[in-house]
C-alpha cells in the first residue's frame, strides 16, 4: 500500500480549508477581510482552493484608511478582477466625514485605530454574520487568546471570558440576532509557516515585501515610510533607505526594516534569523501593553 504523509504545510492547508468550508455551511452570509496584506492574500489563496472551481462564495471586505501604501491598493484591484471576486470598501474618510470617528492629531496621529468604526459600520450595513480573517496566534498575545470561531456581541464587541467553547473540530458557530462572528483558518499558523506557503504556492506579493529604496523617517527606533500622512517633527529627518515591510497595514503606523531581501527565499532566510518580532515594527502595538486588546474588545480586527 502506497503511504500517505502530509508535510506541516499541508496539514496547515487541510485545517484551513476544512475551518473555510465549515464557516460556508454554518452561516448564511460571511465575508473575507482582506487588507492587501500577507496573510489576507494567503486566506484568500486558501479560500479559492476550498470551493474550487466555483468562484469564492462570499465577498472580499476591505477597511480603507484612506492611508493606504498605494501598492497594496493597485494589488487589491489587479487580485479582484483576476480572480472575479466581489469587493466591497468601507471608507475610514467617510466615517470622518459623517462624524462617526475623530481624526487624530498631533506627529503620532494615525488612522489606524479609527478602522474599527468602519468596519462595524461595514459589518452592520451588509449584515455579516461571519468575518473572516488573516490573524495569527503567534503575532500577538491579544491574538493569542482568540479561537478559530471567536464570538462578537451585538456591539461588534469581543469578550475574551465570554467565548465558545470549541470542542477538538467541531466549532461553535451559535450567535442571537445582531451578533456576529470573527473567524481566524490561519490562527495555528506562525509568521514562518506563512512564507514557506507562499513560497511553496508561488503567491504573488505586493512589492512593498520585497527590499526596494524608499524615502523613510526615523521615529521611536522604528523606519516609517515619508508621505503627506505623517506628520513631521521638527526633528525629524527624512532618509533614503533600502526597506521592506514585514507587515502591511497603515501608511502612519506601519514601520519597514532595512533589508536587502530581494526575494522569497530570502526572507525566509532573513525570518528565521531574525530576532525581532513581525509586530515589532509596529507603532500601533507600541502605544500601551495592551494596546492590540484594547483594540480587539472595541471591535477591531
Amino acid at each position: 500500500m502506497k503511504s500517505y504523509n502530509l508535510s506541516h504545510l499541508r496539514e496547515l492547508e487541510a485545517e484551513s480549508i476544512f475551518v473555510i468550508r465549515e464557516v460556508a455551511a454554518q452561516f448564511e452570509n460571511p465575508a473575507l477581510l482582506f487588507s492587501g496584506g500577507k496573510d489576507s492574500i494567503v486566506m484568500v489563496h486558501l479560500a479559492r482552493k476550498a470551493f474550487w472551481p466555483a468562484k469564492l462564495p462570499f465577498p472580499l471586505v476591505h477597511i480603507d484608511t484612506g492611508h493606504n501604501f498605494d501598492e497594496t491598493l493597485v494589488y487589491r484591484d489587479e487580485l479582484v478582477n483576476k480572480i472575479g471576486a466581489r469587493l466591497i470598501v468601507g471608507s475610514v474618510q467617510q466615517s470622518i466625514d459623517e462624524g462617526k470617528a475623530t481624526e487624530e492629531k498631533g506627529p503620532n496621529a494615525s488612522r489606524n485605530a479609527l478602522q474599527t468604526v468602519t468596519l462595524l459600520d461595514t459589518i452592520e450595513q451588509h449584515k455579516f454574520d461571519a468575518a473572516l480573517g488573516g490573524a495569527r496566534r503567534d503575532e500577538e498575545k491579544a491574538r493569542a487568546k482568540e479561537r478559530f470561531f471567536s464570538h462578537r456581541d451585538e456591539f461588534g464587541q469581543w469578550d475574551p471570558k465570554n467565548q465558545r467553547p470549541e470542542l477538538w473540530n467541531i466549532f461553535n458557530g451559535r450567535k442571537h440576532i445582531g451578533e456576529h462572528f470573527r473567524v481566524f483558518p490561519i490562527s495555528n499558523w506562525t509568521e514562518m509557516d506563512v512564507w514557506q506557503y507562499i513560497l511553496l504556492e508561488s503567491i504573488a506579493l505586493p512589492s512593498l515585501y520585497f527590499s526596494h529604496t524608499r524615502k523613510v523617517v526615523k521615529r521611536d527606533g522604528m523606519w516609517l515610510a515619508h508621505s503627506d500622512y505623517l506628520n513631521l517633527r521638527d526633528s525629524d529627518q527624512v532618509e533614503e533607505k533600502v526597506v521592506r515591510f514585514r507587515t502591511i497595514g497603515d501608511m502612519t503606523c506601519t514601520g519597514a526594516v532595512e533589508s536587502p531581501a530581494a526575494t522569497l527565499q530570502d526572507i525566509i532566510e532573513e525570518v528565521a534569523a531574525s530576532r525581532v518580532t513581525e509586530r515589532g515594527g509596529r507603532a500601533d502595538d507600541k502605544r500601551s501593553e495592551a494596546a492590540m486588546e484594547d483594540r480587539k474588545k472595541a471591535g477591531y480586527f
